[in-house]
């Protein structure tokens, strides 16, 4: 990426643009599959950045480091005093991803570290339900946005626990954390086979959200017999 694209970009997200240069962004965007992907890139920076830095201190820190180890990788001939944009925070923090340097959260686990939905089988041969068809094709392909709705339409018909949570798993891999958790809770508050995968999902959720305390917390309580211990001891262990 370059510094002129990140300016654009942060631009565009700012509300910064004319109707004309708008059209024209997103025209670039539609047209140019490595610039949409470098954006989205752009977009997922920043949104870690405001998650991470909360407080102003924290946030002063934060630019202080980033300063220094950004001006290294732009090649800054001399130390100066810069009032940085958004852009310029994500554009650092880009650079040091890519050099193996992005400090924050370096010694903790990450979500996607843990990350392996199970394939959702749940359509029999000959099963003329099209919700089902879609959404499990949905769920299986990563269309999670796509198969939440089909989920909520088989829900009101089909309530089961293996429905439900793989609706949760759906709301938990686009974010939506209240209502996923919602659906995990209610699952182990049940008996079904779901009730540790709930527990599971429930912990990763945490986990995506950067609640440490609360992810260790669950994990202390899912049965050693439940399929994947592995996991479960290997994130308490990095969580320590």
């Amino acid at each position: 990426m370059n510094e002129e694209r990140y300016i654009l970009f942060d631009q565009y997200l700012q509300g910064e643009m004319t109707v004309e240069e708008k059209n024209s962004f997103e025209k670039q965007l539609s047209e140019d599959h490595e610039m949409a992907s470098e954006f989205e890139t752009f977009k997922d920076v920043q949104l870690q950045l405001k998650n991470k830095f909360e407080h102003d201190e924290e946030r002063e820190v934060f630019k202080a480091n980033l300063t220094s180890i950004s001006d290294k990788h732009f090649n800054v001939s001399k130390p100066k005093v810069v009032l940085m944009k958004p852009w310029y925070y994500a554009a650092a923090a880009s650079i040091i991803i890519l050099f193996g340097l992005f400090f924050f959260d370096y010694n903790n686990p990450t979500f996607d570290d843990y990350n392996n939905p199970e394939t959702a089988s749940f359509v029999e041969r000959g099963d003329s339900d099209t919700n089902l068809i879609q959404a499990q094709a949905a769920f299986n392909d990563g269309k999670y946005d796509v198969a939440i709705p089909l989920f909520e339409a088989i829900l009101k018909v089909n309530n089961t626990p293996e429905i439900q949570y793989f609706y949760g798993v759906s709301l938990l891999e686009e974010s939506k954390y209240p209502r996923a958790e919602i659906i995990f809770n209610e699952l182990i508050a049940g008996t079904s086979v779901y009730k540790e995968k709930a527990k599971w999902s429930l912990a990763l959720s945490k986990l995506k959200q950067k609640k440490y305390k609360q992810c260790k917390e669950i994990l202390q309580t899912i049965s050693q017999d439940y399929e994947n211990y592995d996991d479960v001891e290997q994130l308490l262990d990095e969580l320590d």
